[in-house]
């Protein structure tokens, strides 16, 4: 996120008497300056990714630039529009299964887990459907604007709304069973990781750079790290927001924070085993004992030797892009941007492989690769089904 940093100097002091608590979009979205993206450049294409289906789900974002992200369960993609419209899809063949519209404005991607799927408001409502004929089961008003993806396990439901909470809802009847709340920081960037439940616990990073893991039970703490620690004279400077999703494999969470740390943290300690410098709010993906893929956010694509944190290779040509988190398809590293292409990008290396354009708007989303298929959510409503290269 770019910021006009002599306004801030001048406007801070007097802003900060404005706003107990407020994001730096709220403060800058109009004042700020950016360069032009970097122009698409010519390269041989050597694979031709083979496009299964595409379908036009609901009306996307809309004019917000928000990541409704897809969800795959039981094959089956559910997506859900800024509007609260509901849609369910054949994972295979795109058809729609059935589609359901909640009356709610949403910022956030939609979830799932036990045969349920989930959507969040910008209200604080959590609703619960049933994964086969969207019928709904309960709703749940929560204490703030949901910012991230709901997903649950073991008969709990868990959300990350923005006052700095975590709450467990029961799955059964949408009960609030416990919540855990880190103090927001006077100044934030906007969104929030989805918390990631693995075992019995729940992997959730804060605006103060802090790692935290809980009890998926009681939502006691388990441990907590700091992965950045904010430093410097002006609120901007000591932004280090955990807004990227965590990843988790095996016994090792990877995440990387704004202005601060890509980190590998050992899942059951809290213990970081690695780290480098590396600011990111949009996202990374992770080959257990192999490579870290990053996007940072100038746009720049990143391998990171897991194990060291090491530079593999850096793509530079994605530039000010707005490219998405990256996605591991295969031998490859799928990334999105802001004129609906997509970029296949070589694990080796870094070089170009495919260019594809799949959608006439933007992408914010993810790519996400389920059995050897990538999806592409776009802000236009469009998801598109693409079959990974096997070499």
């Amino acid at each position: 996120m770019k910021v006009n940093l002599r306004l801030l100097t001048i406007g801070l002091s007097l802003s900060i008497f404005l706003s107990a608590c407020s994001t730096v979009g709220d403060w800058f979205a109009d004042e700020s300056y950016e360069e032009p993206p970097e122009p698409l450049t010519e390269f041989t294409s050597e694979i031709s990714p083979k496009i299964l289906w595409d379908k036009s789900v609901g009306d996307g974002a809309g004019d917000k630039k928000v990541e409704l992200s897809s969800w795959w369960q039981n094959n089956k993609i559910f997506a859900v529009d800024h509007e609260g419209e509901v849609t369910a899809l054949n994972a295979e063949t795109g058809r729609e299964i059935w589609d359901a519209d909640l009356d709610l404005n949403v910022v956030t991607g939609i979830g799932g887990g036990m045969n349920m799927v989930y959507v969040g408001s910008d209200k604080g409502v959590v609703v619960a459907l049933n994964e086969a004929d969207g019928k709904e089961l309960w709703r749940t008003q929560l204490t703030s604007e949901v910012l991230a993806p709901v997903t649950s396990a073991h008969d709990v439901v868990v959300s990350r709304t923005s006052d700095g909470r975590v709450s467990g809802i029961s799955a059964q009847d949408g009960k609030v069973l416990w919540s855990y709340q880190r103090a927001v920081p006077l100044l934030s960037l906007r969104g929030a990781g989805r918390p990631v439940i693995t075992g019995n616990e729940v992997i959730a990073g804060y605006d103060n750079g802090k790692l935290v893991a809980l009890s998926l039970n009681d939502g006691k703490v388990l441990w907590e790290n700091s992965i950045a620690i904010p430093r410097g004279r002006t609120e901007l400077e000591r932004l280090v927001d955990i807004d990227a999703d965590p990843v988790v494999i095996d016994d090792t969470v990877y995440v990387v924070t704004y202005q601060g740390q890509l980190a590998a943290v050992d899942i059951n300690s809290g213990r970081v085993l690695w780290s480098r410098d590396m600011s990111s709010q949009i996202g990374l993906d992770a080959a257990y004992h192999d490579a870290v893929y990053v996007t940072d956010d100038e746009g720049y694509v990143w391998a990171v030797q897991d194990g060291s944190g090491d530079a593999l290779w850096r793509q530079t040509r994605l530039l000010r892009r707005q490219a998405t988190a990256p996605a591991i398809a295969g031998n490859y590293i799928v990334v999105g941007d802001f004129e609906g292409y997509i970029h296949w990008i070589a694990r080796d290396d870094g070089r170009f492989v495919s260019r594809q354009q799949v959608s006439d708007g933007p992408i914010y989303c993810k790519p996400l690769v389920i059995n050897g298929v990538v999806y592409i959510t776009a802000a236009d409503g469009s998801i598109t089904a693409l079959r990974v290269p096997e070499n």
